[in-house]
């Protein structure tokens, strides 16, 4: 059974209609990779999948729980599906363990001295341990984004979505959070990434899936699909994101 499954989804906010018709499915262990011009519908497809986002028509199905019934229980279906966003988010009043640890306490009931022991592991996965006690504003922007991901991690979700988590970043900076996600990706996490880096989803991406106006418009196996794009509309997103 898939872990992700869309069929068939339409959302609209006002007269727009900015999914139209979206149907995808993902296995577990699966790395996504989404591609498209902005306003394809991207970001919006990801915030459907858990929760942020109403849809209009379709099904959304994330690890058997159906997202779109009116009785899902939202902020159980957010343990299972962590989300990361370009801006990274984090709470800048509190330091990095208690951002890690705030969602394991509140919403799981973490003993304080278990959730800090996670927040330390989860921070080793993302090679910051060392910032264990430091705030938001003395992270450099990279480093934020680390945390948010180790935050994400913190929860023990079975799928994660990263939408644009390098665009804010610098080439070196953009290393480091791609190095993450290349350990994650080696550790059999499920992940669904909106990104532009064309060469992480090369070596990386199970499939790759390019949006276009609101609808899938061509999908295939990451590497075959780069290198041969078959439709024009691909091919001309990808010879201007490589130049």
């Amino acid at each position: 059974m898939p872990i992700v499954e869309l069929s068939n989804v339409t959302k609209r906010f006002g007269d727009l209609t900015v999914l139209n018709g979206v149907s995808l499915s993902v296995e577990r262990g699966e790395i996504i990779a989404v591609l498209g011009r902005s306003g394809s519908g991207k970001s919006t497809m990801l915030r459907c999948i858990n929760g942020l986002e109403a849809i209009q028509g379709g099904d959304v199905v994330v690890d058997g729980v159906k997202v779109n019934d009116p009785a899902c229980d939202i902020r159980r279906l957010r343990q299972r599906v962590g989300i990361v966003f370009q801006s990274f988010n984090l709470f800048p009043h509190l330091s990095v363990v208690d951002n890690i640890t705030l969602a394991p306490r509140v919403v799981k009931g973490a003993d304080p001295a278990a959730a800090r022991e996670l927040a330390r592991d989860v921070l080793r996965r993302v090679g910051l341990e060392e910032k264990l006690e430091s705030f938001p504003d003395e992270l450099s922007g990279g480093q934020k984004q680390r945390v948010a991901i180790a935050r994400s991690l913190a929860m023990q979700p079975k799928v994660m979505l990263f939408d644009e988590v390098t665009s804010a970043l610098d080439p070196e900076l953009t290393g480091e959070v791609l190095k993450v996600l290349e350990t994650m990706a080696s550790e059999g996490m499920t992940m669904i990434l909106v990104t532009h880096e064309i060469g992480f989803a090369r070596r990386f991406g199970s499939r790759v899936v390019f949006m276009h106006h609101g609808v899938i418009w061509e999908e295939g196996a990451a590497a075959e699909t780069l290198a041969n794009p078959r439709t024009s509309e691909f091919k001309t997103f990808l010879s201007a994101v490589m130049h």
